[in-house]
């Protein structure tokens, strides 16, 4: 017979013992955690609602910071952005008038100066002048006497002109926005790429537009280069009332002709809407610039486009519809546009990397980025 040990089955504060110390213990911390936490939330949900911080104020200034010491996106984990910037929201954005200043007037001025050379203009671009396109393989395109006609005497916008202005992204972050009256408030209104505005969306995201670009792909993919039925794009063009026409002519051959045929459809309906061709010399220097400033792709987005020249054109510059991810700040999935969730093709815009960019300026007071629900009028 086999001698049975008395104490085998007692654990005398032995592995189960301990595991269950080790367990509430754990539970101890991890409730503590949540604790604080919680504490945190709720004083920053307070802060808020109760009454936002000063943009200048001490803790402010120290939220500002967290977001400005981040040089690279690649520094920090997406989660870690998105909390930093919803930390920022509890401070009511101002402009610093000298950051702008020395921003727009000094820096931007003299390297892109959109005052000028933002459209082709007849005093600009001379008759006869051999045009350099944007993409420089495609050459030259000569100006003669009938493209010259085409252009505007003298650019129709000069620096500082507006006071408020709003660049309307398309972002799938101003689904559920009520952002529409605050952008209609502005003083001037650009728009990228024929996005609808009228029925359901007009309460996010507006119907006030001044300026609205065409991306010829738009023409050449859905309205057949405009070589048979004009009309249907007559009528999309209508909706954007008396709102100018951008179009990139002079980015590359395959888009020439497509976008004189704009002009050219426009004048035979006796349409009063401006039709304007970004001077290809502005869309290169821009792109140098943010290149010199880690912003790397193969082209910038026309929506970057916008917001450098409305830096110089406005006093105040509002972005609306600018988020370049699948999260909106509170974690939530959302949309890539807010009318539909077509994905761009990979690997030709950096549009993480310019959102980026803008969260920082943000920061330093020269534009303000829009990311949750307004408030307006």
């Amino acid at each position: 017979m086999r001698y049975a040990d008395p104490s085998a089955n007692r654990d005398l504060l032995g592995n189960r013992t301990l595991l269950f110390i080790f367990i509430c213990a754990f539970a101890l911390v991890t409730l503590l955690q949540q604790i604080l936490y919680s504490k945190s939330y709720i004083k920053r949900y307070f802060e808020f609602y109760k009454e936002p911080l000063e943009f200048n104020s001490t803790r402010c200034l120290e939220l500002r910071q967290e977001i400005l010491e981040v040089k690279v996106l690649s520094m920090v984990k997406q989660s870690e952005l998105f909390e930093r910037w919803k930390s920022l929201q509890i401070c009511k954005w101002a402009m610093d008038a000298s950051e702008a200043s020395l921003f727009n007037r000094s820096t931007l001025s003299r390297c892109c100066n959109a005052p000028n050379f933002l459209f082709t203009t007849q005093k600009n671009t001379p008759v006869e002048t051999n045009l350099r396109y944007e993409v420089e393989s495609s050459g030259l395109y000569h100006i003669d006497q009938e493209i010259f006609k085409m252009f505007p005497k003298e650019m129709p916008y000069y620096r500082s002109q507006f006071k408020k202005c709003a660049v309307v992204g398309n972002g799938g972050i101003l689904k559920n926005s009520g952002c529409g009256k605050e952008i209609n408030s502005a003083d001037f209104v650009f728009r990228c790429n024929l996005p609808p505005i009228s029925g359901i969306y007009t309460t996010d995201v507006g119907e006030k537009t001044d300026v609205v670009t065409v991306n010829p792909s738009i023409i050449i993919d859905r309205f057949h280069k405009l070589e048979k039925w004009r009309r249907p794009f007559f009528s999309v063009l209508q909706r954007y009332e008396n709102a100018s026409v951008l179009l990139p002519a002079f980015y590359n051959v395959r888009n020439t002709l497509v976008s004189f045929r704009v002009k050219y459809m426009l004048d035979d309906f006796q349409s009063r809407q401006p039709v304007y061709f970004f001077h290809p010399q502005y869309l290169s220097s821009v792109s140098r610039y943010w290149l010199s400033l880690g912003v790397r792709a193969r082209r910038i987005s026309t929506g970057l486009i916008l917001v450098t020249a409305a830096l110089e054109l406005c006093e105040e510059v509002h972005l609306f519809g600018f988020w370049a991810f699948p999260m909106n700040p509170s974690g939530f999935f959302i949309t890539h546009h807010y009318y539909d969730n077509v994905k761009p093709k990979p690997g030709f815009h950096a549009m993480p990397s310019e959102i980026f960019t803008f969260l920082r300026m943000h920061s330093r007071g020269i534009l303000r980025v829009h990311t949750g629900t307004c408030n307006c009028c």
